[in-house]
C-alpha cells in the first residue's frame, strides 16, 4: 500500500500548530485539519489481533475509547514503538492501510463496539473527532478546499 504524500502529511503538522494557536471557541483551524485528513489517499492503523483479521489499535480518552488513525505508515510505526507494542528496534510493526473513502466507513463501524471517536496521529498530534462526525468528513472527500 502506498504511503500518503509527504507534503500532505506536513500540512497536517502545520494545521496542528494552527489548531493549538487558535483562540478558544474558534474551530476554523480544526475544520481545516479534518478537511486535510479527508483528502488523504489512505488511513493507516497499527494492527492488533490476527493477521487475517487485524483490528486497529485504540486508546482510552476521557470521553471513551478511540481508534488511532495515522497519516502515514511511518507515523504508525513510530507510535507503535513509542507505545511499546514491538519488542526490538528491528522488529516489524504490524501496520495496515485502508483506502479512502472506505476508511471512513471502516472506522465508523466501530461505533457498534462502543468506540467513541478517532484520534489523528496519537500521541504526536492527537486531535480527535467523535465517530458521529465522520459523515461530515465523508461529505468532504473529493471536494475542493
Amino acid at each position: 500500500m502506498r504511503d500518503n504524500d509527504a507534503a500532505m502529511v506536513a500540512e497536517l503538522d502545520r494545521l496542528d500548530e494552527a489548531v493549538k494557536a487558535a483562540p478558544a471557541g474558534d474551530t476554523t483551524a480544526q475544520v481545516a485539519l479534518w478537511r486535510q485528513v479527508s483528502r488523504m489517499e489512505t488511513w493507516f492503523f497499527i494492527a492488533r489481533g490476527s493477521t487475517e483479521q487485524p483490528r486497529p489499535y485504540g486508546v482510552a480518552f476521557a470521553q471513551g475509547p478511540v481508534v488511532c488513525l495515522y497519516s502515514s505508515a511511518a507515523r504508525a510505526n513510530e507510535a507503535a514503538r513509542g507505545f511499546g507494542l514491538v519488542d526490538g528496534e528491528g522488529d516489524a510493526v504490524p501496520v495496515f492501510g485502508v483506502p479512502m473513502p472506505a476508511a471512513i466507513d471502516y472506522v465508523a463501524s466501530f461505533a457498534r463496539a462502543g468506540v467513541f471517536g478517532v484520534a489523528l496521529d496519537h500521541p504526536m498530534i492527537g486531535h480527535y473527532i467523535p465517530l458521529a462526525n465522520l459523515d461530515l468528513l465523508k461529505s468532504w472527500v473529493g471536494a475542493a478546499s
